[in-house]
């Protein structure tokens, strides 16, 4: 069994097989979605006080906050996906 982890800053790092989406916190139904989730104690915050620029929702429906961009994390998972391929 092989568990592919994803960089989402500082060092922490997140399960690529659990990742269901990467989207962008600006919207009003994110904002909610975070809320949701803090209130219900599933919400992991991997900013390191910084601003939230990426939150990831994962299968599990924990959300997972991040300081990088969007783009940032979605190339990471590309290149561990390659990684895998060859």
């Amino acid at each position: 069994m092989n568990i592919n982890l994803i960089n989402v800053g500082f060092g922490n790092m997140i399960s690529a097989s659990r990742l269901v989406s990467i989207v962008s916190p600006e919207s009003a139904p994110i904002k909610r979605l975070i809320q949701d989730a803090r209130d219900t104690g599933k919400l992991v915050d991997a900013t390191h006080g910084r601003r939230t620029r990426a939150v990831m929702v994962m299968d599990s429906e924990h959300v997972v906050l991040s300081s990088l961009q969007p783009e940032t994390v979605a190339n990471r998972f590309d290149i561990e996906e390659s990684n895998l391929d060859g």
